[in-house]
Order: C-alpha cells, then structure tokens, then sequence
C-alpha cells in the first residue's frame, strides 16, 4: 500500500509541475549587466626570460556590460571587465574596455566575443599613484554563460571568461596579460 501511494503522489507531482506554465523571457531593448566572481592573471613584461612563469589569483571588478538587443538572441554590447594583480608590492589591474557581440545559442545558453582597448594602472585604492606608469594597449575576450534563474526581464548567469590583452610600457616593452575568471551575472533586459 505504501508503494501504490508513493507512485500515485509522485506521479500527481510530476503531473502538476508539467502543468506549470513556463514564463518566457522577454530579451528587448536595452541590456545592462555586472559580474562578480574570481579568477586567475598572469602577467608577462617583454624582457622576461621565461614569460607567464607565474600566475596570481584574484578578484574580479564589477564587470560591466550595456548595449542593445538586435533581436531575441543577439545583442551588442559594451563591456568593461579586469581583474587586479600585485607588481612589485602594489596592486595594479589589468582593465578593457570592448565592443562585444553577445549571442544566445540556446534558451539559456550565451557566448560572446569582443576586442577593444586594453588598460594598466594603479589600483583605485593605492597611495601615491602619481609615480605610477598608466598603460594602454589591445585586448581580445571570450565568454560563455549559463542562465540559472530567468524571469520577465531578469537573468542570473553563472559566466566564465577568457581575456588576452597587452599594453605598451616605456623602454619599448611590452606587457602582455592573460585573465581567466568565473562568476554569477546580473543581466536586465
């Protein structure tokens, strides 16, 4: 007896959930979204002898991404995003600012691509910044997410991201950087 009620309570859940009308998505107009998570950078000056021989963890900042939806599964975006990392006792972080493209390959599923203008400087919070090098080069990013949670206009993700990037620094050098975080997103459509 306790068998048959089992299956009949289960089976009336399994029918009652199937029943549960699914709120769709509604992705139009304006986007905007931030990040937060974690990651790991590694730094590599030209001179090096051995380049990205060690890496660092970190935090990421607020990545942020804004733009407009073209259609239901693709947006242009965009993003800022970076992570900070320790130079010689200072904190540093290694920043971009990318147009992106930003397509939905399935309901839930997301990946996105950009290139834009790579960024090197002091940490906001650090003193005496005015001796510091400011930085500036290329940087490429791909990134993939998986929506958890959707509503109307809302989306919370969990995101991983690739960013390569190097900016020019005096004495004809080069700092190359490569960055790869994971996170939970906000998105608003």
């Amino acid at each position: 007896m306790k068998n048959l009620l089992f299956i009949v309570f289960t089976f009336c859940a399994l029918l009652s959930y199937g029943q549960n009308e699914t709120i769709q998505i509604e992705r139009k107009g304006f986007i905007i979204g931030f990040g937060l998570g974690g990651g790991v950078i590694s730094i590599s000056d030209s001179d090096q002898e051995v380049p990205f021989d060690e890496a660092q963890f970190g935090g990421t900042f607020p990545n942020l991404k804004f733009g407009w939806m073209v259609n239901d599964r693709l947006a242009i975006l965009g993003m800022y995003s970076g992570m900070g990392y320790e130079y010689e006792g200072k904190d540093r972080t290694f920043d971009a600012f990318m147009p992106s493209v930003q397509y939905w390959v399935k309901d839930r599923w997301w990946i996105n691509a950009g290139a834009g203008l790579a960024m090197d400087f002091p940490a906001f919070y650090e003193d005496n910044i005015e001796d510091e090098d400011w930085n500036f080069g290329g940087a490429v990013s791909f990134s993939t997410g998986y929506e958890l949670v959707q509503r109307r206009n809302f989306a919370l993700d969990l995101q991983t991201q690739l960013q390569m990037g190097w900016t020019n620094i005096n004495n004809n050098l080069d700092r190359d950087a490569v960055l790869l975080s994971f996170g939970i997103g906000f998105n608003w459509y």
